[in-house]
Formats: C-alpha cells, sequence, structure tokens
C-alpha cells in the first residue's frame, strides 16, 4: 500500500479521489453516507485546504484509492460550528490547553476492501509525523474506530456516556 502526504494543491488535485474513498468508506454502518454526505466532503475540503498547516494522506495499491486522511493545527481560540460546539461542551475550557496548537485530524476514512490491514494506523502514523500533539473525535456508534484508536494508545478524554468521543495523542 502506497501513502502519499499531500498539500492543499495537491489535495484539491486529487479531490475526485478522495471523494471516491469518503463515499465508500461511510457508506456502511454506522455512517450511511449518502451522496450529499460526499458532497458535503467535497465542498468542505475546497475550504479546508486554505487553512494553515493543512495536510492529507491519500493512500492506494496499483492506482486504486483506499484511504484518506485530513489534518490541520486547531487555531486559537477554540473554533465554534461543526462539531467544535459539542467538544466544548463535552470537555469546557480544557479545549483551550488540551486542543489547541495540536494537530486536528478532520477525516480518517478507509474503503472497505482495504480494512483490517492496519492502513487507518498508517495514515494516523504520517499525519501526526512531527506534531507534538494530535486529536480526533468520532461518533459513539463507531465503535470498530473507537477500539482502533484505543488500540493504538489514544487516549479518550469524554466520559463514556458523551454523545461525542474525542482522542489525544
Amino acid at each position: 500500500m502506497k501513502l502519499e502526504r499531500l498539500t492543499g494543491p495537491e489535495a484539491l488535485a486529487r479531490t475526485a479521489q478522495l471523494v471516491d474513498i469518503y463515499r465508500t468508506a461511510f457508506s456502511g454502518s454506522p455512517w450511511y453516507e449518502d451522496g450529499y454526505g460526499a458532497a458535503d466532503f467535497a465542498e468542505r475540503l475546497t475550504a479546508d485546504v486554505n487553512r494553515p498547516g493543512f495536510a492529507a494522506v491519500l493512500a492506494g495499491h496499483d492506482g486504486v484509492p483506499a484511504g484518506l486522511g485530513t489534518a490541520w493545527p486547531t487555531q486559537s481560540p477554540f473554533p465554534t460550528g461543526r462539531a467544535y460546539d459539542r467538544v466544548r461542551a463535552e470537555l469546557g475550557d480544557e479545549v483551550e490547553a488540551r486542543l489547541v496548537g495540536a494537530l486536528e485530524v478532520d477525516e480518517l476514512a478507509v474503503s472497505p476492501h482495504a480494512r483490517g490491514q492496519g492502513l487507518a494506523g498508517r495514515i494516523l502514523d504520517l499525519l501526526c509525523d512531527g506534531a507534538d500533539a494530535c486529536w480526533l473525535l468520532t461518533a459513539p456508534a463507531a465503535v470498530d474506530a473507537i477500539r482502533l484508536y484505543e488500540k493504538l494508545g489514544w487516549q479518550r478524554l469524554t466520559r463514556p456516556e458523551a454523545d461525542i468521543v474525542v482522542f489525544t495523542r
């Protein structure tokens, strides 16, 4: 499996591949994303590539896209909107000390045909390479993802009953 670290312009040039991975990775349980979810990802990607410190990873084998990751450093003050408000509601002022300045893994997706081969961990390692701290979030229903992050040594910051799951490394 080949992994490439991409800059913002390189990620934009590969948008079709990234959207294809997103669509296949999130079409099943527990996400059940539809075509609108993939279109929303493409729209977010167009804006996210302009964030300071943006990086992406694209994984593939023999020209077949298999996985992706996107990340950037969380800016101060801690952002609002998207899932940020839920993170702040759960962690309170701890977000400033624990998450601001840390590399925020925004998307991590592995196509079903490439799962179970350690690809998600390799993508995270390449995305987080050189970062003093990283963080990510997922949904409580994403039990496979939660198990993976725990297996990889990520530390859960949120309570077990929280409606959002935040991990740091």
